[in-house]
């Protein structure tokens, strides 16, 4: 009989399963419930994307790509980030097509950390960052940014994680789950701490495009922060393509270098099919930004109404599609206070726990749903507090 608790990896078998798919996975076995858990647009890709990736099917484009992606893809890639948010990269030695953000989010990691050397994780922060640091040797050092400060990363606290060991900062902003955004100002404090030393960012931009009342601003944008600076991005949240797997790093020759390697021995390359519509999506795309864009604006203004209307306190998110509610006045833990939703008013939201433990608390709501989800879920929301 094998004991496979001895032979499997002790690393991952100590990383906990995501709790964000803990509660899907609950909702999938219920009937009749209104879920608000998962980041996935409700919107279906736009025609004119999936007529290309349809044309390509139809001539027969059903062959590998080169490891880096279709030379195409990357020189709309540049010109995108270039037009959209004044960045220059080079399509040939700076940009890799990856499969979906999260490739693009483990390559950085993996291509840069050393055994023993800690990354900064701000917490609440989306669930992958602190295990593939884990799993790639690293040390995952959690940073819990706070509600007076609108959940951004201050001075003062980047300052207070740093140590000689420190190797990598990861900013994920726009934020899941909290919201929260930074803007160029913050942004400036934070470059200031690290300039002349040798730390590397990660900035997680997948929700960029996804800003209400400012434009997006990245720290590679800064003085002298571009060349430490690993942009991971993609197209699900931006197009609504989260099932076409499509993302992409933009960074220096020397470390796009590296990530190329393992992405050629993990992956080979992107799919095909998901690459064509990717180009037309770049190309023809900025007009669906814009629509879904207002779109969620309307439904981030009806979800914080509706949490006003119930007595949930929340702050303003200002980025991606989640709000993030205080819920400690209830005087239960996030974890019963989700599940007890769900229990009796079969409302499936996600603990702030399972972004980490500065998450208690606090509960994510996606608004990615339909007008009508939202409405009828802040109802349920409100009979439940009553009655607590």
């Amino acid at each position: 009989m094998i004991n496979y608790e001895k032979i499997l990896s002790d690393k991952v078998q100590g990383i906990a399963p995501s709790g964000i798919r803990k509660f899907f996975d609950l909702t999938e076995r219920m009937e009749d419930v209104i879920a608000l858990t998962v980041g996935q647009p409700d919107f279906v890709t736009p025609w004119h994307i999936r007529d290309a990736a349809i044309e390509s099917l139809k001539k027969g484009r059903t062959y590998y790509t080169s490891n880096a992606g279709l030379t195409p893809l990357r020189e709309q890639i540049c010109e995108y980030m270039e037009r959209r948010f004044s960045l220059r990269y080079d399509p040939k030695t700076e940009t890799l097509v990856t499969v979906g953000g999260s490739e693009a989010i483990d390559l950085a990691i993996r291509a840069v950390v050393r055994t023993g050397d800690e990354v900064i994780v701000p917490e609440p922060c989306f669930v992958c960052y602190a295990p593939i640091v884990t799993m790639a040797g690293g040390v995952p050092v959690k940073l819990p940014l706070r509600y007076e400060d609108k959940f951004k990363l201050t001075p003062e606290l980047l300052r207070g994680a740093i140590s000689d060991k420190t190797k990598l900062l990861i900013l994920a902003f726009p934020n899941n789950p909290t919201g929260a955004i930074m803007t160029k100002e913050d942004l400036v404090s934070i470059a200031d701490i690290l300039r002349g030393t040798d730390i590397l960012v990660l900035s997680d931009e997948i929700y960029a495009e996804l800003t209400y009342g400012r434009p997006h601003c990245s720290i590679a944008s800064l003085p002298d922060m571009r060349e430490r600076t690993i942009i991971a991005s993609g197209f699900s949240k931006t197009y609504a393509m989260t099932g076409w797997r499509m993302g992409y790093t933009l960074a220096p020759a020397p470390i796009t270098e590296q990530m190329y390697k393992i992405h050629q021995y993990a992956i080979m390359c992107a799919p095909t099919t998901s690459q064509f519509a990717a180009i037309e999506a770049l190309k023809n795309g900025d007009d669906d930004i814009e629509y879904m864009r207002e779109e969620y604006n309307q439904r981030r203004r009806l979800i914080l109404d509706g949490f006003k209307s119930i007595g949930l306190d929340c702050f303003v998110p200002e980025g991606a599609f989640y709000a993030f509610p205080n819920i400690g006045k209830f005087g239960m833990s996030s974890d019963d206070f989700c599940m007890q939703l769900l229990e009796k008013k079969k409302v499936a939201i996600v603990p702030g726990t399972a972004f980490g433990e500065s998450g208690e608390g606090f509960a994510r709501i996606s608004y990615a749903y339909s007008v009508n989800h939202i409405k009828i879920a802040i109802e349920k929301m409100g009979e439940f507090i009553k009655e607590l």
